[in-house]
């Protein structure tokens, strides 16, 4: 596959020093920009997703006026994070054994 080049972009040589400056050993200017770029698609393709569950969401309510309460959301969203902390205590337990 071909590669495409992303447009330079100019900095005040603060911003650059400050950039440098936090670079890990062995990573390149470019291996830095190019894991950004990607980090903000990947969050802005899952706050559009997120959007686009919302706005269907609020769309369902207006029409039906049914919705569950934020208790009960909130209680289940703690269930899950619960759960998930214990799944992964018992995976870090059973490595160190």
């Amino acid at each position: 596959m071909k590669t495409a080049i992303l447009p330079q972009v100019r900095v005040e040589p603060q911003l650059r020093a400050d950039l440098e400056a936090v670079l890990r050993e062995g990573e390149t200017l470019s291996d830095f920009l190019e894991a950004t770029v990607r980090q903000a698609v990947d969050f802005r393709r899952m706050q559009a997703e997120f959007d686009a569950r919302a706005d269907a969401a609020w769309s369902r309510f207006q029409q039906t006026g049914a919705g569950v309460p934020a208790e009960e959301v909130v209680a289940e969203m703690r269930g899950r994070l619960q759960a998930r902390r214990r799944e992964l205590q018992g995976k870090h337990r059973t490595t160190k054994a």
